[in-house]
């Protein structure tokens, strides 16, 4: 039998993280599998030739896309046809679904298997597009239970495989030792994390300082830490510090080691809210758009709640502030009772923990590969 040709194409660092689990999972059953499509740093080094840097396909907000347009509707267009020339066994799209979904139609519809690994946010607003997922993709792969719950009532065919992270982050952290890490001692600690994209840390950074300062009027001994996701935040971050007295440490990227020595979390919606669920921090969520893009969204959201701690509880677990209920007086009455008592959220994380874990590149790669028809040859 020739080796399996496998074609991937992520579209954020979290796409990266997911793709290099699962091409490891494969390789350990087919070590002879090649790799090709769209990666970042950790599927390169997994042995994948990215065809452009992934970083072209990072772009965030409806109103933002809009500039960048043309350049990724030329790029999914040489990418469609490139890859109906390779004739890969399979292609997989990690997340990414406004580039990616668009692939796998047009790929099936040339006669290529194809799965989607991580689920839109179907549940929650434009629902219509399960029909262009059904038509689309053989398979779907979800993160998260009650998105297969979804799937399987549309007749779409569907495995929840778990959370990698839920896999990677211990049950309980040691506090301790990252505080140790850290250079911090008894003081409370929270973290700010407003984001890692510009247009978010934009918006919530100074709102995030502010309740800082409110914050630490009221408990004096108190210290933050915020994890730059990037050099370029780091640089946007000093900026919006310029003239504040903050008893802040700046981390670049060691968003977990920030999660594991904190005792709560100001937080941006997105998936580091799911990281300090797993690392089981009582946590505020806090969410700024662009005015537009906000209005926009308001009107299609079919969901009752926006971060992913509440939908996975199917409850209001954490606090939700969003656009203009987000201000630095609100975000900091909310997190400080958090700081003594935050014993019912906590509870709350650790059964979705439990639920999450379960070995999800292995899960996923059996399925890929059970899709396909390629069982394992060790």
């Amino acid at each position: 039998m020739s080796a399996l040709r496998i074609a991937l194409v992520a579209g954020e660092a979290s796409g990266d993280i997911l793709g290099s689990g699962l091409m490891r999972a494969i390789r350990a059953r087919h070590p002879d599998a090649q790799f090709i499509g769209v990666g970042g740093p950790l599927m390169e080094a997994e042995g994948m030739c990215s065809y452009f840097p992934m970083e072209r396909l990072s772009v965030m907000g409806l109103v933002e896309v809009l500039g960048r347009l043309k350049e990724l509707l030329a790029r999914r267009k040489l990418l469609i046809q490139t890859l109906i020339d390779e004739k890969p066994d399979v292609f997989i799209g990690i997340d990414a679904p406004d580039f990616t979904l668009n692939i796998e139609l047009k790929l099936r519809q040339a006669g290529i298997k194809t799965v989607h690994y991580v689920s839109p946010s179907v549940w929650a607003w434009r629902q219509k597009r399960v029909l262009k997922i059904r038509e689309g993709c053989d398979l779907m792969l979800t993160l998260l239970p009650f998105e297969a719950r979804f799937y399987e009532e549309k007749g779409v065919p569907v495995r929840f495989v778990g959370h990698p992270l839920a896999d990677t982050i211990p049950l309980e952290a040691d506090r301790m030792a990252a505080r140790a890490e850290l250079g911090l001692g008894e003081e409370p600690v929270v973290a700010l994390m407003p984001g890692s994209r510009g247009g978010e840390v934009g918006r919530l950074g100074a709102l995030f300082f502010d309740a800082a300062q409110r914050l630490l009027a009221q408990r004096p001994n108190i210290r933050f830490v915020l994890p730059c996701a990037s050099p370029q935040r780091r640089v946007q971050i000093e900026q919006l510090l310029q003239g504040r007295e903050l008893p802040l440490t700046l981390l670049d990227g060691r968003s977990h080691v920030a999660l594991a020595a904190c005792d709560a979390v100001l937080i941006a919606s997105g998936t580091a809210t799911l990281e300090a669920l797993l690392y089981k921090r009582p946590m505020v969520v806090a969410y700024r758009l662009a005015p537009l893009t906000y209005w926009i969204l308001k009107r299609m959201v079919k969901s009752p709640y926006v971060s992913l701690p509440n939908l996975l509880a199917q409850r209001l677990l954490v606090p939700e502030l969003l656009q203009d209920a987000a201000t630095a007086e609100a975000l900091a009455d909310t997190l400080l009772p958090l700081l003594d008592n935050g014993a019912e959220q906590t509870a709350g994380f650790d059964e979705i923990h439990r639920t999450l874990r379960r070995d999800a590149s292995n899960q996923a790669a059996e399925a890929v590969l059970s899709l396909i028809g390629a069982s394992p040859s060790r």
